[in-house]
């Protein structure tokens, strides 16, 4: 039986000559095994703690010699042994909670003097260095030569780049990674994201820069990247749209979209309300969505996209006389706030709400309504802005929708009165 983790052995007669412990630990890897007593030539169990200043390890006998455990905290990896003689407490940390419990159980029948068929005893002999030094926390891998084909990453990770791998797909064995806090696979073949990126529980940031990505799945944005994801780099890829649900990445403060396919950008983005940091230059938006508005950012980049000429009287016109019942069904729904969800009304339905539009009388129009485009200066939304164009500007086209016919032609006289083009 062996259990990779942080020791510290405290010996608790240090308060009585006024000196206290370090408190810390170090990585060790302790080991339950035999040994012969040199003094009675008989072969006891014994606990040995190697460590890298002590790769030969310190024995410490178990049978009749553990004065209590301490396992209050077992679940976090951590509990401490206090022996007899020596007069210690062996204190363990970092270790896995599963591996702890059973090291645990076997120095528990140890101590009782069970019988040596039923413990899971090891080799008392000293570790190799590798298996004593501290946890890996970052790796870089740059090289495919470098890349690791047989081994695994090391459990302990928490920030991971590979680039320059030639790599087409995910590797299962980075998402086994439950650490980690950034993903760097930049400059690789990947074309599809696997969903369980989302299990990765501590991740906080994705750069995915120049792949070959063609989507952005729902999955991985209703998963617990809405918790964690606070930078998310998709540029130099070939992305034509996100999901409607990519906005439940609220946490999400730095964006980067350049140089991609994109035709438009999420429609409730507006709902990113931590996300400061917005870059979406070299793509093919035409206009913005109406939602852009909400956003509170620090840098904008929105430079070579074909942004069309706003101008208050093109519009497209999306009206029917009377309203469908459905249309005012869903729109009574929306405005009332009326709960919904699939198990009351069809998915259909629930999907279109979720794109319903905001009227300038503040009303919400779904399926028919009146769509133009105005003008507005990205200073409004960003403290630092980017040119749009060549010419030195920074305003762009940003979607209006408009409930009624009368809505739209209220909207076009005070338009008209202001003189906006």
């Amino acid at each position: 039986m062996k259990l990779q983790c942080d020791v510290e052995v405290v010996n608790r007669m240090l308060p009585t000559f006024g000196l206290k412990s370090r408190g810390k630990g170090t990585r060790a890897v302790l080991s339950i095994g035999k040994h012969s007593d040199k003094t009675s030539q008989r072969s006891n169990i014994y606990m040995m703690i190697c460590t890298a200043k002590d790769r030969a390890g310190a024995k410490y006998k178990l049978k009749d010699n553990i004065e209590k455990f301490f396992t209050w905290f077992v679940e976090d990896g951590k509990a401490t042994v206090r022996l007899k003689e020596p007069a210690v407490d062996i204190c363990l940390s970092k270790a896995d909670a599963n591996s702890l419990k059973s090291f645990l159980s076997a120095a528990r029948l140890a101590d009782r003097g069970s019988d040596t068929s039923s413990l899971p005893l090891s080799t008392l002999t000293p570790v190799r260095a590798r298996d004593v030094e501290q946890p890996k926390k970052k790796l870089t891998i740059v090289s495919k030569k470098d890349y690791p084909l047989t081994s695994n990453f090391p459990y302990s990770l928490e920030q991971l780049q590979v680039s320059y791998c030639k790599l087409s797909r995910v590797d299962m064995r980075m998402l086994s990674l439950k650490a980690l806090r950034k993903l760097d696979l930049s400059n690789n073949h990947i074309k599809k994201l696997p969903a369980t990126i989302g299990d990765l529980g501590c991740l906080s940031e994705l750069i995915l820069h120049n792949n070959h990505l063609e989507a952005f799945s729902e999955a991985l944005c209703l998963s617990t990247l809405q918790r964690t994801l606070q930078l998310l780099d998709l540029s130099q890829n070939r992305l034509q749209s996100l999901p409607a649900q990519f906005c439940q990445l609220r946490e999400l403060v730095n964006l980067n979209l350049d140089d991609n396919e994109l035709v438009r950008l999420p429609f409730h983005i507006g709902r990113l309300s931590r996300l400061r940091f917005l870059s979406a230059a070299h793509n093919q938006l035409a206009e913005l969505p109406g939602d852009f508005r909400k956003l509170s950012l620090e840098n904008l980049d929105l430079f070579g996209n074909p942004f069309i000429q706003s101008n208050p009287l093109d519009h497209t016109m999306q009206l029917t006389f009377p309203l469908p019942l459905q249309e005012l069904a869903t729109r009574a729904v929306a405005n009332l706030r009326i709960p919904y969800g699939p198990h009351l009304i069809p998915a259909h339905l629930c999907r279109d709400l979720e794109v319903a539009k905001t009227c300038d009388c503040g009303r919400v129009c779904v399926s028919f309504y009146i769509k133009t485009a105005v003008s507005m200066n990205l200073h409004k939304v960003s403290q630092t802005v980017v040119l749009v164009d060549d010419m030195g500007g920074t305003d762009a086209p940003v979607q209006q929708h408009f409930c009624s016919l009368s809505c739209y032609s209220e909207f076009l006289d005070n338009a008209l009165q202001r003189g906006i083009r």
